[in-house]
């Protein structure tokens, strides 16, 4: 496994090949196996193929253009753009996978202290499941994105998925058609500090 950690990269540009529903099976699987905060697993997947694809970019498109007229997120208009760009690169993958918590909270509600926290250990399950799926991918010769720009498009998203929750990322796999660098990583001991009894 330490070679698929070692050997990952964030893929952006991908065949037009399609990938075995057992290969896509395996990769949900291996979300479902990550750990989860008090076991809660929260997490449901939405796969998306071909026509289906097609009808969602409409829809994540027509989001990400209200999102430049009336913004949710007005903090992030800078980054439109780039959900822009996102939304091509998932028009070449064959498969896309859409994480919804089915425990989230609207993005306009106000959270109590109790409830950000499990938003918070929500959170980190689903980062441990899509890590888990990012890996298996690459152990399967699969390149794969993992993606945070569906928030641009997050109410007409949610809406065409037709599931209750909370939309947290989205991940797109195919055979990659690039084969990026590694990006610079910190050395260890620029990130980690040891704290150990005197």
């Amino acid at each position: 496994m330490i070679s698929a950690i070692e050997n990952r990269r964030s893929i952006r540009k991908y065949e037009d090949r399609a990938v075995p529903t057992a290969a896509v099976e395996e990769i949900l699987r291996a979300g479902i196996l990550a750990p989860s905060s008090k076991n809660r697993q929260p997490w449901r997947f939405v796969v998306v193929t071909g026509e289906a694809k097609d009808e969602m970019l409409t829809v994540m498109r027509r989001g990400i253009a209200r999102e430049k007229r009336a913004p949710l997120l007005p903090d992030s208009v800078q980054y439109v753009s780039g959900a822009l760009h996102t939304a091509d690169i998932i028009a070449q993958a064959p498969v896309v996978i859409f994480m919804i918590n089915p425990y989230g909270y609207d993005l306009g509600k106000t959270l109590t202290p109790e409830e950000r926290v499990y938003e918070i250990c929500n959170a980190q399950s689903v980062g441990a499941a899509i890590e888990n799926m990012t890996l298996t991918a690459a152990s399967l010769g699969l390149g794969s994105l993992w993606i945070c720009d569906t928030y641009f498009a997050y109410p007409e998203l949610m809406e065409w998925l037709g599931i209750p929750g909370a939309l947290f990322a989205a991940l797109t796999v195919g055979y990659a058609a690039e084969s990026p660098p590694s990006r610079p990583r910190a050395e260890l001991d620029e990130v980690a500090v040891w704290r150990t009894e005197k």
